[in-house]
């Protein structure tokens, strides 16, 4: 299973960005689907999760501002980021799994300016 991340750039803190995570290659449904990110100087963590029937979890940090969500094929997640902060800036990072396998995305760069 191969994961293609898209969807970073550079916005000014207020503004929101959307992130894409589509998963190639995959002859079945993947049992979570979600993102991490690694902000400069900070071990990888959490962002958000969204679980094959449609349950969610958040980092307390993105709760409220954050929408994780997946198609209706269960093979493309979506991370919507609004009001975002200079904190949030970061490498983010598609993730999925199924069973005892774990797929990880490229990472695609968000930055956002104060």
């Amino acid at each position: 299973v191969q994961l293609q991340a898209s969807g970073g750039g550079l916005v000014q803190a207020g503004e929101s960005l959307r992130l894409s995570c589509a998963a190639r290659s995959s002859t079945f449904t993947l049992d979570r689907m979600g993102w991490y990110r690694q902000r400069p100087g900070k071990p990888r963590e959490l962002v958000a999760v969204d679980r094959n029937f449609g349950e969610t979890n958040y980092a307390d940090s993105v709760k409220g501002r954050f929408t994780v969500s997946r198609d209706s094929t269960k093979s493309t997640v979506f991370l919507q980021m609004n009001m975002l902060k200079p904190e949030d800036t970061a490498v983010y990072y598609c993730y999925a799994d199924h069973g005892y396998r774990h797929y990880w995305g490229q990472g695609t760069l968000v930055t956002v300016s104060s």
